[in-house]
């Protein structure tokens, strides 16, 4: 797998597990605080975008993932 592969992996987790750590209704709720990492994710992923670069994703390839195009 590529770099920028995992890196959407790993958001989409994050993002789905921080949703259900802080919406009310789920059955892991723990704080409604974890929507917070939510955003964090999301304005990550939106700033990457626009610039290219991304912190996980330099990460990713320290640890041997593929460049990728």
């Amino acid at each position: 797998m590529t770099s920028w592969q995992l890196v959407r992996i790993i958001g989409g987790f994050f993002i789905l597990l921080s949703l259900a750590l802080g919406v009310a209704g789920s059955p892991i709720y723990h704080n409604a605080n974890w929507l917070w990492f939510t955003a964090f994710v999301g304005v990550n992923l939106l700033q990457s975008g626009f610039t290219r670069w991304c912190l996980m994703e330099t990460i990713m390839r320290k640890l041997g993932a593929a460049a990728g195009n």
